[in-house]
């Protein structure tokens, strides 16, 4: 940016106090949008103080709307030079900019208009019947989105001063700030709303399970309905571990039970209901005492003497072995076959129940990961849910890649195949779909290498809980996604109010430095010219005199070069090589260290800003050099990954232990500084990055080098 040239004249000097402090104010209201004030007071405060610093008779913002390409006439924002409107009947309406106005040009030239220079268009006929003399048009543009418009009219018939532009820039970048940031958090507003609302059905979800019975209260509830059905006078649930090796009661139901046998038996132990489970077949014992059940008989209870027995086994539709539902009689011949037909068909809505009540457990547990978990633990936990559910020997889940493949990122059980969700031999896979994409986030398999389970045949109830359970892992990569990006948002609008706070510090330090350093060269200059025949006569004095004009000149220069962060960055195409290159030669490297370069003449154009591009990599340079005490060797490499570029910076220096990792990049970190730098360390590298769109991460265990990781977006293709 170019320097304000600053007038001896006291009513421009008081004008320039004037704007800064009005800079300040209107940082601290775009601070302010969407929490206790919107954007029309930040654009309100804008061009009141817009049309003070550059006297005139009104200026006004539209805001643009690129889909009708025109200016939203009720967005119009305006403010006069004495404060009011001097006609109370002029509105909005009357002053509709025109589809070939100077707005309109400046929008689609993205530069500023004025009048005087447009020979071919003349004033609005509204603005010239109030004596309007010259226009002009400023497009409010944030990374080339156009978002409005700013109006400047004067009645006096003359161009603008070159520090009325300036400062009009300077309004004009808080304008379209005001506007991003206005939207920005909108944005934000209404992602939070949607999680917010997402969560209470989660929560709703919850309560819902919750006030269903337990599962050991349906099954008590099947046995006592199975009691009065059968006249039978014990019963028990007994359903397979996890391991499938063992039957564990679950419920038990009868009438003067004293010592109920309730230990769990093994499924190739010696006992009717384990024989049950093997053969899968329902069993009729008319009587215990006939030799071939008496030595498999295992008592309900050992004080009391049972006589009938009815067995049949919990089947699912998956073909899965749930348990072993058990009747009792004390009575010989106490069940009939068609007590044996019933019971077969209240095991059958016993394990619907077990299903259903397992599933909605299973449910809860998902909905509370959701909340409290990293996506990591969601999907170890899912997968590991569907086993239990469904039986299976493994699951996984695959999510999408930037590169448009699938990659394993959680699995359960038995090893599965990178590309196992491609085959679905003896499994069963589930898109993870968005519901308003047609492409798929992901995949959730499950799969079978044993008997049981899911097999070639896939019944209903098996879709219907991967399915669940694969809506509940889209959920875990959307909240991952609206958090990081919220983390994103949160960091960003950190560094816009840190870079408001600071932005009217450093103009004034600027301006000070100017004019207390600036005078040093001019008066060195003075004694050189009124005192030449005796500096002639003495070479120290002359020395001296030159020793000072120079270091006073490369003061201002050194705090005029890093103050230049604190502005605005200007976005362009570049190439990273040469912004390499040029650290690298601003670099003083001792002789014992090497430093070699890769893969960055290949690499594509990127949006950023070739002079933070240059510091940041001289500050790691640096950095590195001093980690290495002298001696070692540091290697930048570059390469594509989709849309972006990565280059790494690595140094086999001391390294960075990892509970260090984020506290380097934090503000008070930096210890050491350089020569030509104000110092803050990685601070800056951070911002910089941050601010052009990007990203940087440290890699190092703490003994073994160091490894910066830099991100930008590519430019877009156009063809």
């Amino acid at each position: 940016m170019a320097q304000i040239p600053f007038s001896s004249s006291d009513d421009t000097n008081q004008r320039l106090l004037e704007a800064l402090a009005s800079l300040n104010q209107i940082s601290s209201a775009i601070n302010r949008i969407g929490t206790s004030e919107d954007q029309s007071s930040s654009l309100q405060l804008i061009v009141e103080t817009a049309i003070h610093v550059t006297p005139g008779f009104s200026a006004s913002i539209y805001i643009y709307d690129p889909n009708t390409d025109k200016l939203e006439v009720t967005s119009r924002v305006v403010a006069y030079a004495d404060g009011r409107e001097i006609h109370r009947n002029i509105k909005p309406t009357d002053d509709i900019p025109r589809e070939d106005g100077f707005g309109l040009r400046s929008i689609h030239r993205r530069r500023r208009t004025f009048s005087y220079e447009e020979t071919d268009m003349n004033i609005h006929p509204f603005q010239a019947g109030l004596g309007v003399k010259v226009v002009a048009s400023f497009p409010l543009l944030v990374a080339e989105e156009v978002l409005g418009v700013l109006y400047i009219y004067l009645h006096e018939d003359r161009k603008f001063s070159q520090f009325e532009e300036l400062m009009l820039l300077n309004f004009v970048n808080q304008a379209a700030m005001a506007i991003h940031h206005a939207r920005h958090m909108a944005g934000i507003k209404r992602n939070l709303a949607q999680k917010e609302n997402e969560l209470n059905r989660l929560r709703h979800a919850g309560m819902l399970i919750s006030s269903r019975l337990r599962l050991e209260e349906t099954l008590e509830s099947i046995l006592n309905l199975a009691l009065e059905l059968t006249n039978a006078q014990y019963g028990i649930f007994r359903l397979l571990d996890k391991t499938g090796e063992n039957l564990v009661t679950r419920a038990v139901s009868a009438v003067h039970l004293e010592k109920p046998l309730v230990e769990k038996l093994p499924i190739q132990g010696k006992s009717i209901m384990a024989h049950v489970a093997r053969t899968r077949q329902p069993l009729l014992i008319r009587d215990l005492r006939e030799e071939q059940w008496a030595d498999m008989y295992y008592p309900l209870d050992s004080v009391l003497e049972m006589r009938s027995e009815l067995c049949v086994p919990l089947i699912n539709a998956s073909g899965r072995l749930e348990g072993v539902l058990n009747l009792e009689s004390p009575q010989v011949g106490g069940f009939t076959e068609d007590d044996s037909h019933m019971l077969q068909s209240l095991a059958t809505y016993a394990v619907t129940a077990i299903q259903e009540v397992r599933l909605l457990d299973a449910l809860q547990e998902a909905a509370q990961l959701l909340i409290a978990q990293p996506i990591h633990s969601v999907l170890n936990q899912l997968c590991e849910m569907a086993n239990d559910l469904l039986n299976t020997s493994s699951s996984a889940v695959w999510l999408g890649t930037e590169t448009g493949g699938m990659e394993l990122v959680s699995s359960n059980g038995a090893p599965v195949a990178e590309d196992a969700y491609k085959e679905q031999v003896n499994g069963l896979v589930m898109p993870l779909t968005n519901g308003d994409k047609t492409s798929a986030l992901g995949m959730f398999g499950v799969f079978h290498t044993g008997s049981g389970g899911v097999r070639g045949v896939v019944s209903e109830w098996d879709k219907k809980v991967l399915a669940c359970l694969a809506n509940y892992a889209v959920l875990a990569v959307q909240n991952e996604t609206r958090q990081q990006a919220l983390r994103v948002s949160q960091e960003q609008h950190l560094i816009a109010e840190t870079f408001a706070a600071v932005g009217d510090i450093s103009a004034n330090l600027l301006h000070t430095m100017n004019n207390k350093l600036g005078v040093i060269p001019v008066r060195v200059q003075g004694i050189q010219d009124k005192y030449e025949t005796a500096l002639a006569e003495d070479a120290y004095l002359t020395n001296s005199l030159s020793e000072i004009e120079r270091s006073a000149t490369a003061a201002m220069q050194t705090v005029q070069e890093n103050l230049s962060h604190l502005r605005p960055i200007r976005m362009e195409k570049i190439q990273i090589a040469p912004c390499a290159a040029d650290a690298l030669r601003s670099v003083q490297t001792p002789p014992n260290i090497r430093i070699t370069v890769n893969g960055l003449e290949d690499l594509p154009m990127v949006s950023a800003s070739a002079q933070s591009l240059v510091f940041v990599f001289r500050n790691l340079i640096e950095n590195a050099i001093d980690a290495m005490n002298g001696a070692g060797e540091i290697i930048i490499y570059g390469r594509q990954n989709n849309n972006w570029v990565e280059v790494s910076v690595s140094d086999t220096g001391r390294g960075i232990s990892p509970e260090f990792h984020e506290q380097i990049f934090e503000l008070a970190y930096s210890s050491r500084t350089h020569p030509g730098k104000i110092g803050f360390g990685l601070w800056w590298v951070k911002t910089l990055m941050t601010r052009l769109g990007g990203s940087v991460t440290v890699e190092s265990d703490g003994t073994h080098g160091t490894t910066f990781h830099l991100r930008l977006p590519i430019v877009e293709q156009t063809s």
